[in-house]
């Protein structure tokens, strides 16, 4: 996947950017971006806005995965239900020690079956096992590990062990009342999985850190996001 193309746009590519980046950034809707936008002088409807995260946003999310570093060994994963159009559906993550998400899938069981989905796509997506996984006590996690046969894994399930991966949900909470719910699977699973590189990228743990050190990241961020958007100086 290349980098995105926006030769025959109206607007430059500067201002394509910011909208997607406002939209996928913060817990904003598209007319949220669109009057943000308006206030600059960019005059711009939100439809438009919703065509660019559709058409350019999922490029930059894959440029943005590509940059990021190895992630931690130990790997936390959960489930949580979400509402889609009207149906009870799972929405599956997975993270790294340090918060990085390294997977979302969405899916209609909460079994056996939708644990193996998850860590087979984690095994391939990354190319590596971890040396510990940890999760809560749903019964579906083990019957998948033992069935992969992971060597050298161990699979942790103690009380609060697992609060890195649940606390990792708060984000998409918000961003399912701002969207007042997901229409349909696969606009979740897209929007989901754009959301997660924005998150990874743009995360500090600023609490973690001195002032001058998070503003060093963030404008590495800034420069990363910039870079895989195509619009370097």
């Amino acid at each position: 996947m290349t980098s995105p193309f926006y030769s025959g746009y109206r607007f430059p590519s500067d201002i394509i950017q910011r909208a997607i980046w406002l939209y996928l950034r913060f817990t904003l809707s598209y007319r949220d971006a669109e009057e943000l936008l308006a206030e600059r002088g960019v005059e711009v409807s939100y439809e438009t806005i919703r065509r660019w995260v559709l058409t350019f946003g999922p490029v930059i999310a894959h440029q943005l995965r590509t940059r990021r570093p190895k992630p931690h060994s130990r790997w936390h994963l959960d489930e949580m239900f979400v509402r889609i159009g009207g149906k009870q559906m799972y929405l599956w993550r997975a993270v790294d020690a340090e918060g990085e998400v390294l997977e979302v899938l969405v899916q209609a069981k909460r079994d056996k079956r939708a644990a193996l989905k998850l860590i087979r796509k984690l095994l391939k997506k990354h190319g590596t096992a971890p040396t510990e996984w940890v999760t809560d006590k749903c019964p579906a996690y083990g019957a998948a590990l033992r069935g992969l046969k992971i060597q050298r894994a161990v699979h942790t399930q103690a009380k609060r062990a697992n609060n890195r991966a649940e606390s990792s949900h708060v984000p998409v909470r918000r961003r399912e009342w701002k969207l007042q719910g997901f229409k349909s699977p696969g606009s979740a699973q897209r929007f989901l999985t754009m959301h997660a590189a924005i998150y990874n990228t743009f995360t500090v743990p600023r609490h973690l850190t001195t002032a001058r050190t998070h503003r060093l990241l963030r404008a590495e961020a800034f420069a990363t996001w910039r870079e895989a958007a195509g619009v370097v100086a």
